[in-house]
């Protein structure tokens, strides 16, 4: 899904990391078993620790101003967009919030209006209020700061180590997702995960596939989403993008992953939902364009 060249990008609201901190531990196993067991817990949604991290140090915040300086200076245009993973992310960020900013009131009645929500893109590794993050791990979202942290870098292990293809709504689909769990944080959703964390019928799983679904409300509506001067952001969509997105979401199942790693699928402990479930919720919001269609969490089949 390409972006109009004539498109302008908008980078307020978006930062660098400022380097990481002591770095991060999860389960046992180092290399691609820790790997995976990072991702399995983490891929797309979770987050990295439940604890504070300490506040960032005058120089690590004059190394993320210096970094989203970069950013503003490399990242203008749609034509930008195109060529670079980096201005990617950050006009999809736009289109996403350009797109919740006119849907969700409209859903709602008037009654709920989006929270423009800010995004750290960092290389290597960088802290969040939700802990350490790590160029391994993953896209999240931290709800303890409200942002969405992610890693360019992730794109090439989503396709190099998962299969996913590598076009770019398999990467857009990536930053819809994570910011669909900044809409269910602003809908008082987003702790459903943590309530039930784990099995194929989980909070955690319905809070997963609703953010797939919203992914592909967006991924319909995109092409009507603008910047600032009135212009629209994005080209219509192909079917080669669309197999673009279902590519990546088959690539994060949790089936998928956990086959890969261990040969043997375990149901009891997913947390994210199948490659097919997560396929067929996108579709769900790609064809309905209906945030209510997207009620996991009522759902009697996932």
């Amino acid at each position: 899904m390409t972006f109009n060249d004539d498109a302008q990008l908008d980078t307020s609201g978006v930062s660098r990391g400022g380097g990481g901190g002591r770095g991060l531990a999860i389960g046992g196993g180092g290399g691609l078993l820790g790997l995976v067991a990072l991702v399995l817990y983490m891929l797309m949604g979770g987050n990295p620790a439940d604890v504070q991290q300490p506040p960032a140090s005058q120089s690590e915040r004059q190394a993320e101003s210096a970094g989203a300086g970069d950013l503003a200076a490399k990242c203008r245009t749609g034509a930008d967009a195109n060529r670079d993973p980096e201005c990617r992310v950050i006009a999809t960020r736009n289109s996403v919030q350009s797109y919740w900013r006119a849907k969700l009131p409209e859903a709602s009645g008037g009654k709920v209006q989006w929270q423009d929500t800010e995004m750290v893109l960092y290389q290597g590794q960088t802290r969040s209020a939700c802990g350490d993050a790590n160029n391994r791990i993953g896209p999240f979202y931290c709800p303890l700061d409200k942002k969405v942290y992610m890693d360019a870098a992730f794109f090439r292990i989503l396709e190099q180590q998962f299969g996913s293809s590598g076009g770019p709504l398999a990467q857009e689909y990536v930053v819809a997702h994570e910011f669909g769990h900044a809409l269910q944080d602003q809908l008082g959703l987003l702790e459903r995960a943590q309530q039930d964390p784990k099995g194929p019928e989980s909070g955690a799983v319905r809070v997963e596939l609703m953010a797939d679904c919203f992914a592909g409300m967006w991924a319909k509506g995109a092409v009507e989403t603008k910047d600032a001067n009135g212009r629209t952001f994005m080209a219509p969509l192909t079917e080669t993008d669309v197999r673009d997105a279902l590519s990546a979401a088959e690539s994060v199942g949790d089936d998928h992953i956990q086959e890969q790693a261990r040969g043997r699928v375990s149901p009891e402990s997913f947390t994210h939902g199948t490659s097919e479930q997560r396929q067929r919720w996108f579709m769900r919001g790609y064809e309905t364009g209906d945030l209510n269609q997207c009620n996991t969490l009522q759902a009697r089949d996932l």
